[in-house]
């Protein structure tokens, strides 16, 4: 599945399971609300000034550690050794 963001505007709707404008279901866009929300709490509680700074640095490493998760599972980057 890909990811679809929210245009927000007169395209989200609330009826129904899924968003008519994305196309996510409800409980999706509640998720990444409440991951959004942890990550802003966080940063709150650290009083970060470069909140824009710490979001790109988790996305960064969030993207990375995706990609070792997708490379091990494809059995990609493994070391083996052949006799």
């Amino acid at each position: 599945m890909k990811f679809n963001p929210c245009q927000g505007g007169n395209n989200c709707t609330q009826d129904g399971t899924h968003c008519q404008g994305c196309g996510r279901s409800h409980e999706e866009i509640a998720a990444t609300g409440q991951l959004v929300d942890t990550l802003l709490e966080f940063a709150n509680k650290m009083e970060y000034e470069n909140v824009d700074e710490f979001l790109m640095a988790v996305a960064q490493k969030a993207a990375g550690k995706h990609r070792m998760m997708q490379m091990n599972a494809s059995g990609i980057g493994g070391i083996s050794i052949s006799s």
